[in-house]
């Protein structure tokens, strides 16, 4: 849709979504913003992404089809997203996973997601899975730690000249490198994160560049999505990330949450306009710049102490 078309949507979804959303609503309310009143798009709050470990942020009553968990640590809280249809959610990942790659049944999917895969409510694997069966192709399927069987099946594919995409976590890829490094000329590698404690924490640029001398690739293509949305970012390299039509990237300023701009550097917002069921308007912990053609690169996540009007916000409510 255009920008005026995309704007309205998210209007009535604000509207609809503050009368049935109680928890939006109370945070809202919260800051004194009288949900009638939000007549423009800029005026619209973004819910902090923490309520999502603390709170059921539903909109509407429904049972789930499905409760998307993030991975953590035994420590950590994890977030918990509701949805009410899967079918939502499949309906989204394909179609943008499609205007960014074309058919899926001309790929063979490879996942490489061994922390994953041990998780059956990880919103990652259900994408994946999804996007295996429909691919269709014989050697398409999920590799835990059989990386010298995956080694194998690389070669052959590289052999038929068979479109491949090999999704994997990042530690999995770096595994993965290490042992069998070799050309690839007909595989896309795409990294989704995801270190978790597992090695010494190195930036993206590190990870690609590490991924690229082994496999002889020129970019590495990176996915951005999260526990708490239904639709997906996609990069075809550098880090530079692209949305597909019903989901857009704003930044808010540190000092001030409410001060939310279309480009620029701060933390990043999100408004998903798939999370019909949730809440559209999601405020990140991932920092980062959005350039004016709305594409966006992610440089960090914000340490948690930093941000203060947000967590007064959350420990008054």
């Amino acid at each position: 849709t255009d920008q005026a078309g995309f704007d309205q949507l998210a209007l009535e979804l604000f509207h609809f979504q503050y009368e049935q959303n109680p928890v939006y609503r109370e945070y809202v309310n919260a800051l004194q913003i009288v949900g009638a009143d939000v007549k423009r798009v800029e005026d619209i709050p973004y819910l902090p992404i923490q309520f999502f470990k603390t709170r059921d942020v539903r909109t509407t009553v429904f049972e789930p089809e499905a409760v998307f968990m993030s991975s953590g640590t035994t420590q950590t809280i994890n977030s918990r997203h509701s949805v009410k249809s899967l079918a939502l959610y499949r309906e989204s990942f394909l179609f943008a996973f499609e205007q960014f790659y074309g058919p899926v049944n001309e790929w063979c999917i490879i996942g490489l997601l061994p922390s994953y895969l041990e998780r059956s409510n990880s919103s990652l694997v259900v994408m994946a899975d999804d996007l295996v069966r429909r691919s269709g192709h014989p050697d398409s399927g999920f590799y835990l730690y059989e990386h010298e069987k995956l080694a194998q099946v690389l070669q052959s594919l590289e052999a038929r000249q068979q479109k491949t995409l090999l999704i994997g976590v990042t530690f999995g890829l770096l595994d993965f490198a290490e042992q069998f490094p070799m050309p690839l000329r007909h595989t896309i590698i795409m990294e989704t994160g995801g270190m978790k404690g597992r090695r010494e924490e190195i930036t993206r640029q590190e990870v690609h560049d590490i991924l690229k001398t082994a496999f002889g690739l020129s970019s590495i293509h990176s996915e951005y999505g999260m526990t708490e949305l239904l639709s997906q970012g996609y990069s075809k390299g550098e880090g530079i990330f692209h949305t597909p039509a019903w989901m857009q990237i704003r930044v808010r300023q540190e000092d001030d949450p409410l001060d939310v701009r279309l480009s620029g550097t701060g933390i990043i917002n999100v408004i998903d306009l798939a999370n019909i069921y949730s809440c559209c308007f999601i405020a990140t912990e991932d920092v980062g710049r959005v350039y004016e053609d709305g594409s966006f690169e992610v440089q960090g996540r914000v340490d948690n102490s930093d941000i203060r009007g947000c967590s007064l916000m959350v420990a008054g409510l």
